[in-house]
């Protein structure tokens, strides 16, 4: 680790961390060396846990599309759905953080398996509720916070659980490995929703994603207990706990700088909330359709591609430098989105900022599972299942307002354009992040 932090950061505890054994391999060469790294996939346990991520990234996303798809068809407002997708947000940030805490006083493992039966039994319920005929928004939004409850629970204990499964130098390769299933569940999800409503109905959507978490909870039921390495059994996961996670991460100013770094990309960059007005306005000629999609699927496309060609992540030393130049890229590669008339180009450059936003998002994530002691990584990763879910839904009201008031194009140019410069103008002025290496 870097050493400059060192005033700031506590001494990590006496008892050693359990070692996680390393299974020498020899030097890729050639175009190799730009394949995925799938050496993390070599540790049974983590394999286990990428096994079952590879089922529920897909069945998530038939619930995503269900719900508001649902909403619509009882109210046909866009207004309700967008009511319905808020209802979860609350929920998801009280239960995120307090999952946290929870993370670092129990077994990670025994976190896990409670909760993703908990999301099995939600996506249950919503099967139930369509069948049934109830066509009750307010139902839908109860179990939506429900649903979201349970996985703010679940994410920061899945996350923290990644550091003691894998070596540290494999972090960012587990990490592109967890990031491209996810984002590959977020361009098939939905595309296989579409295929699937028309043949066997909305209601069965639920049902596959129930029985998909079923898969899930089998494969962690198989992972090794994971409980607290140090005293965490005396500790209860309270407000105390809460508190004392941002009393740590304020002292730690290259964990908050990784913080800061996704929100300045997402709360200023993310410009989906401009995409059906672009795609009606300025892209229509290609079919309003048509266009609307591409937008939605270009920015996962290039973050499947990006991790698909990471293996050289694994030899990085410099995890704060490629968070840097990842925002970067992706405050650049968005301005080129806003000013491109062309549909296909338009798209490209979207497809950019995904593989950016993939670089990112594996160094942002290697740095919170090796910058963080494991008593904290619970609370650490609480806060960046905020901060992830929070931060696009605060950039769709900043760019839908501004898009109003500017036109879309000037307000995505706009916005990818402040990107740029406040992230260098954050990293200009606080050297942690940049000095920061393993």
């Amino acid at each position: 680790m870097d050493t400059s932090e060192s005033s700031t950061e506590p001494q990590p505890s006496a008892q050693p961390q359990p070692s996680v054994p390393v299974e020498a391999s020899p030097p890729r060469r050639g175009w190799r060396r730009w394949a995925m790294d799938t050496r993390p996939l070599r540790i049974p346990a983590y394999r286990r846990l990428w096994s079952s991520t590879i089922v529920t990234a897909v069945g998530s996303q038939l619930t995503a599309v269900a719900v508001p798809k649902q909403v619509y068809d009882i109210t046909g407002s866009s207004a309700w759905v967008g009511a319905a997708s808020m209802a979860g947000l609350l929920p998801l940030i009280v239960f995120a953080l307090w999952g946290g805490a929870v993370a670092d006083t129990m077994d990670r493992r025994k976190l896990l398996l409670i909760t993703n039966i908990g999301i099995a039994v939600t996506s249950l319920l919503f099967w139930v509720q369509a069948v049934v005929g109830l066509d009750s928004v307010v139902v839908l939004m109860l179990l939506l916070a429900l649903q979201q409850a349970f996985w703010g629970l679940n994410a920061p204990a899945r996350n923290a659980s990644i550091a003691r499964l894998v070596p540290e130098e494999q972090l960012p390769a587990a990490n592109a490995l967890g990031s491209t299933v996810m984002q590959t569940g977020q361009v098939v999800g939905p595309l296989l929703a579409g295929v699937l409503i028309p043949v066997i109905g909305l209601a069965e959507l639920y049902l596959i994603d129930a029985l998909a978490l079923c898969v899930t909870v089998w494969a962690v039921y198989q992972l090794p207990k994971l409980p607290p390495l140090v005293g965490a059994q005396t500790r209860r996961a309270g407000v105390r706990e809460i508190v004392a996670g941002f009393r740590y991460l304020s002292l730690h100013k290259v964990l908050l700088l990784s913080f800061l770094a996704d929100i300045i990309a997402m709360v200023f960059g993310m410009p989906r909330a401009l995409f059906p007005q672009l795609a009606a306005q300025t892209y229509g000629s290609y079919g309003e359709g048509f266009a609307l999609g591409l937008l939605f699927a270009a920015i996962p496309i290039g973050a499947v591609l990006g991790g698909l060609f990471s293996g050289t992540f694994s030899r990085v030393r410099r995890h704060g430098w490629m968070v840097i130049g990842a925002v970067v890229a992706w405050g650049a590669a968005i301005a080129g989105f806003g000013l491109s008339a062309n549909l296909w180009v338009a798209a490209a450059f979207l497809a950019v900022a995904g593989l950016a936003d993939m670089v990112s998002m594996v160094f942002r994530g290697a740095i919170l599972l090796s910058a963080a002691t494991d008593e904290m990584r619970g609370r650490m990763q609480g806060v960046f299942t905020v901060v992830v879910a929070g931060g696009p839904r605060l950039a769709d009201v900043l760019h839908g307002t501004a898009g109003s008031a500017f036109g879309p194009r000037t307000a995505v140019v706009g916005g990818g354009v402040l990107v740029v410069v406040v992230m260098l103008g954050l990293a200009a002025a606080v050297p942690a992040l940049r000095r920061y290496r393993i």
